[in-house]
């Protein structure tokens, strides 16, 4: 073979190689490049409610539904934000854990500000102040027309269990029998059975079960406790504190809140 036209040859193959091995590194470049990644929505369109919903009026399941109080609230603090809200059904003992775990954003649920409770979360402005009443039996009305006076004899009183009432009863009453309940249903059904003569808990639902069962039951007219109802937030949230006290303020000034807490609860003071 002609030499220049052997080395013709030999050049045109290195060429074709080179192509070869440039059109094999593209492909192996495209084959490397990562596919597109998906647009994540942006933080902050959900607001995450902490609920206990067995708490009436304030927040609990009627029909299948979450109501009462709290439950318009949540609703109008997520329109107020621009958010879907989401209700995050916690057992009462597990809602500041949740917070703190960032499982929840806010707490809405009948939650009444405490010393103890300050120390772990930050609190809103308060709608409402309330404070602990005692349920009784109707046919023993007579009997503690006194008050709290009247209370210090009994042979047992309940509460419902991690609540405000429970530590009221614990300080208040050392010498009498104690017993504690996992919802204000189970202490109601105590107390009409007679296995304790008072039950104590948060004035609203005391009333709504004296209004349930008024044949059976009725309320020491008196609050044993001055408390504040309030929403829960982390204490590094500052803006979501901000804007809900802000939510709180827009409501009060209209009158909204007003109307919203006398149609649940009518007797508490704004």
């Amino acid at each position: 073979m002609n030499p220049s036209r052997q080395f013709r040859s030999f050049g045109t193959m290195c060429i074709c190689l080179l192509l070869m091995v440039a059109a094999l590194g593209c492909q192996a470049t495209a084959a490397k490049k990562p596919p597109p990644v998906p647009e994540v929505p942006a933080a902050g369109g959900v607001l995450r409610v902490g609920i206990s919903p067995n708490m009436p009026p304030l927040i609990y399941r009627q029909d299948g539904r979450i109501v009462g109080l709290e439950a318009e609230f949540a609703e109008g603090l997520a329109r107020h934000l621009g958010r879907r809200l989401e209700l995050v059904e916690v057992d009462w003992d597990d809602q500041i854990p949740s917070l703190e775990k960032g499982r929840t954003d806010i707490i809405m649920s009948g939650m009444s500000i405490t010393d103890l409770r300050r120390i772990r979360i930050a609190f809103c402005t308060p709608y409402a102040k309330t404070g602990q009443m005692a349920l009784i039996r109707r046919e023993d009305i007579q009997r503690f027309k006194t008050g709290y006076y009247s209370l210090v004899e009994i042979p047992a009183i309940g509460a419902v269990r991690d609540t405000t009432g429970d530590i009221f009863i614990r300080s208040r009453f050392p010498d009498t029998r104690k017993m504690f309940y996992n919802s204000l249903d189970d202490g109601v059904r105590a107390l009409m059975r007679r296995k304790i003569d008072v039950l104590m808990h948060d004035a609203p639902a005391v009333m709504l079960a004296a209004a349930r069962f008024e044949n059976h039951l009725a309320p020491v007219p008196k609050m044993f406790t001055n408390e504040y109802l309030a929403w829960g937030v982390r204490k590094d949230n500052a803006q979501l504190l901000g804007e809900a006290n802000a939510f709180i303020g827009k409501i009060k000034k209209s009158g909204r809140l007003k109307e919203m807490v006398n149609r649940w609860i009518p007797f508490v003071e704004r």
